[in-house]
């Protein structure tokens, strides 16, 4: 037991669920219009509530848990029994089960937040509830047990996903762009501006994820140590590269850059950069923070007009693409000079491990996109996913919590 290593992934798992609440709560919240702004906050802090009780009564199980033939976990660990003091050697030898547990458990909350943004101003909070329970249980702890837990098939064949760009970003953005299409367009989508309503909120949610994130990925290497410290540089140098990109790209292509553009470029630099903290140099994780803010870049302003689809908040855009790229990057960056427990990418000789990434994609997209579909209509049959015209048009706010966010005086 080393209490630095316990100390700093307790630290950690407070800078992740900061990334949660206030932000994504805020960074999503000033992207709305003004009546819908009290909606993402609370189904932010919702899903804080909702999904830490699912993960201590059997989520942390299924995802962790001693493997069924790598498919899932059993109900071993359910309510957290047998989850305590004493470290677990499999996952982290130097803290104790229950920190390792309280810091995935960030993680499972926030994925399915980050859908929030494909939703966001349409959907009904009874929906949004039951899907978040059904989607957590079967698309994201399937998924984060294949990937990450010891005995998951797709670490059996040599996966890398550092701290969760397939088990958090691809599998929470291809499941945002599902919902979108099923979902349709907000009203008056295609004939009128739909505008932030207040950016500044949005500028300190993204400044809040950026300081967050820390912990999310240099958190991951589990220990106060030196792979922790390349993991803090890496997300930083990526995100830094990302946000001056995107700033540049727009500046480029429209006239003149953005302060939302930049903070949209800077998350997508600490998406790409989420698989591959722990096995990149600093140099290399510059070349995918550029890369991938021109990539998504493309993919919000130019291939979402194109298609025609509502991802209110570009979940899909930054979070889905940007998750695929970070991914499939991290099978040409990848060196086991950086983390010796990692591989060698393609870009220093192995091949394989580039298939094995565009594999891990693959079949995370394919499991999200039909598990998304399944859980939508069974909920949308039941309950109803989409809230009524009338009540779209008030507001969400005052529709579904009765309440306004602000106050006019006259």
């Amino acid at each position: 037991m080393n209490s630095g290593d316990t100390a700093w992934v307790l630290m950690a798992s407070a800078l992740v669920l900061l990334m949660t609440i206030p932000g994504l709560a805020f960074f999503y919240g000033g992207l709305v219009r003004r009546k819908n702004v009290l909606s993402i906050l609370m189904q932010c802090f919702v899903i804080v509530c909702v999904i830490s009780l699912q993960w201590m009564l059997f989520g942390y199980s299924l995802a962790f848990g001693p493997s069924f033939h790598g498919i899932i976990g059993g109900l071993d660990w359910a309510g957290l029994r047998g989850v305590g003091a004493a470290p677990n050697p499999a996952y982290a030898a130097t803290i104790p089960h229950s920190v390792f547990m309280i810091f995935q458990a960030m993680f499972a909350i926030i994925t399915p937040a980050l859908i929030i943004g494909a939703y966001a101003e349409r959907v009904k909070f009874s929906a949004f509830l039951v899907f978040t329970i059904l989607w957590a249980t079967f698309v994201y702890d399937p998924l984060a047990h294949w990937v990450w837990n010891t005995g998951g098939w797709l670490r059996a064949l040599g996966a890398l996903d550092f701290a969760g760009g397939i088990v958090v970003h691809v599998s929470s953005g291809v499941s945002a762009l599902v919902l979108a299409i099923l979902l349709g367009k907000r009203v008056g989508y295609n004939h009128k501006p739909i505008r932030p309503h207040n950016l500044p909120f949005t500028v300190l949610g993204a400044a809040l994820l950026w300081f967050g994130w820390f912990g999310f990925n240099a958190g991951s290497a589990l220990a106060a140590d030196g792979l922790a410290a390349n993991a803090f540089i890496t997300t930083h140098i990526a995100t830094a590269a990302a946000g001056l990109t995107w700033a540049l790209v727009e500046w480029w292509h429209n006239g003149t850059p953005t302060i939302l553009g930049t903070v949209t470029g800077v998350v997508a630099g600490l998406v790409a950069i989420t698989p591959a903290c722990g096995f990149v140099n600093p140099m290399n994780a510059m070349f995918i923070g550029m890369m991938v803010a021109v990539i998504c870049y493309v993919a919000v302003s130019i291939i979402k007009g194109k298609l025609g689809y509502d991802d209110s908040l570009d979940a899909f855009g930054v979070h889905g693409v940007g998750g695929i790229f970070g991914t499939i990057a991290t099978g040409i960056f990848a060196q086991k000079a950086i983390n010796a427990a990692g591989s060698d990418g393609l870009l220093f000789g192995n091949v394989h491990q580039f298939l094995i990434q565009g594999l891990l994609v693959i079949v995370a997209i394919v499991f999200a996109v039909v598990m998304t579909f399944i859980i939508y209509k069974i909920v949308d049959a039941i309950i109803g996913m989409r809230v009524e015209e009338k009540n779209e048009l008030i507001g969400l706010d005052l529709t579904q919590q009765s309440e306004a966010a602000y106050t006019v005086i006259e």
